[in-house]
């Protein structure tokens, strides 16, 4: 792994410093190392951005939900209860398959950069996994919204909007930064998945999935470089989920003694 090709080693004669190459170099001769690196950045962009469209989505039609009850409520309840009775993964590869091909992007644009595999997950997210965090706000604004102080705050004339805003949305924080920071690591396996199948981010741009998918070719020669993308994979998972426990503890009440 720490040997350089014909073209460096002139470039190191001639003065030049090149960085070793740890993980040594994949079939078009750049750094493997450099490579994982730059797929965690990735793979953390994409579970960031992807938990935030849902954290959006969720909290806003939770609220509704929550706050009006009623026919609302009850329409509401009914859809998440026909998206969760779907088959994620096979709803997810579907919908990646159809939106890469009708999803298209005028060349230039930061849209087109991105790649139409990597929107599509985006879409995909924002249609599919918005339903555990609607849940979960709309059964905290139950229970909130029953209190004293939203009462005050409707007989003074208080708007709905501004009753979610300013007393609802707050209590409720701690809950929502705790189901954020445990969505995150389960958008980054998705996406992983995905792009491990040929679906996810396109190249030349690396995520750790579409690595681990380009290792499969020399795995009997190259093991390592199926070993590390998977291995990186694990950490940002494990690592997200004890975050993820550690806020849990730290903004429960119950658990504290």
């Amino acid at each position: 792994p720490f040997e350089y090709s014909e073209m460096e080693q002139e470039y190191i004669a001639n003065g030049g410093e090149r960085f070793p190459h740890i993980l040594g170099t994949d079939e078009l001769c750049r750094d493997y190392f450099v490579r994982v690196i730059y797929g965690t950045r990735v793979s953390l962009a994409v579970g960031l951005f992807a938990s935030i469209i849902v954290l959006i989505i969720g909290l806003v039609i939770g609220s509704i939900s929550g706050y009006l009850g009623g026919k609302v409520d009850l329409v509401i309840m009914r859809i998440v209860d026909i998206i969760y009775s779907l088959p994620d993964m096979l709803i997810i590869i579907l919908l990646s398959v159809v939106l890469n091909e009708i999803l298209v992007f005028k060349p230039g644009t930061i849209l087109a950069e991105l790649g139409t595999n990597m929107i599509s997950i985006f879409i995909v997210f924002g249609l599919l996994y918005w339903v555990g965090m609607a849940r979960l706000i709309r059964g905290q604004i139950l229970s909130i919204k029953e209190n004293e102080y939203i009462l005050a705050a409707r007989s003074i004339g208080a708007k709905p909007s501004r009753i979610i805003k300013k007393h609802i949305i707050p209590n409720c924080l701690s809950v929502i930064i705790i189901s954020v920071a445990l969505q995150i690591p389960s958008a980054i396996f998705t996406e992983s998945y995905l792009s491990f199948v040929g679906l996810g981010v396109k190249a030349p741009m690396p995520s750790l999935g579409s690595l681990a998918n380009a290792a499969r070719d020399g795995i009997m020669s190259y093991p390592h470089k199926l070993v590390f993308p998977a291995i990186m994979i694990c950490l940002i998972v494990l690592s997200l989920n004890l975050l993820g426990d550690g806020l849990r503890d730290a903004f429960d009440p119950k658990l504290k003694r």
